[in-house]
């Protein structure tokens, strides 16, 4: 079953620490979001593998927008 990634505010991605086809475990930090100065990590939802990653560095995103899908 597939797990989207949110993300949980507005802000730039500055670091995806995954790639496509990695093997993630739960709670394993997987991107980095700056927002008003502070980094807030993104942490992987389950255990899995990722199917798919729709962000890059540098990318602004809004609350709510779908970062990765984990399998």
């Amino acid at each position: 079953m597939a797990e989207d990634v949110l993300s949980p505010l507005a802000g730039k991605i500055i670091a995806v620490n995954i790639e496509q086809g990695a093997d993630v475990e739960e709670d394993e930090e997987i991107l980095i979001i700056e927002a008003m100065k502070m980094e807030t990590p993104i942490y992987a939802p389950c255990d899995g593998k990722v199917a798919e990653i729709k962000v890059k560095e540098g990318d602004e995103v809004e609350e709510d927008d779908l970062l990765a899908v984990i399998e």
